[in-house]
């Protein structure tokens, strides 16, 4: 659950790089907080205020900071970095709520 987790910290920083990296897939942040919402509950007993350091979580780390290079690591960094390992259900909801927006209605 740590790159769900991370995923719900880097929307509510809105940090205006990963809120334009969003804007430009056609990705509203105020869908994907409620997905990531809604996927994991809401109840009282779920614990925000920390991130579960799992392995999964290790490696997005690590490729941030390949990412950020010499540099600091930037929330963007972190965001990309989710989005490019792919595997988590944090980067599913990413992908399940662009394709919401970007798939066209059904014929009748």
């Amino acid at each position: 659950m740590g790159a769900e987790h991370l995923l719900v910290a880097l929307l509510e920083e809105r940090d205006p790089s990963v809120i334009h990296s969003l804007d430009a897939g056609g990705i509203d942040a105020r869908e994907v907080h409620a997905e990531v919402r809604r996927t994991l509950g809401t109840g009282d007993d779920r614990m925000w205020e920390g991130i579960l350091v799992t392995p999964r979580l290790r490696k997005i780390v690590a490729l941030a900071e390949q990412r950020a290079g010499d540099g600091e690591i930037a929330p963007i960094d972190l965001f990309e970095a989710l989005r490019s390992e792919g595997a988590s259900l944090a980067a599913e909801i990413l992908r399940r709520v662009q394709g919401g927006r970007n798939t066209a209605p059904a014929p009748e």
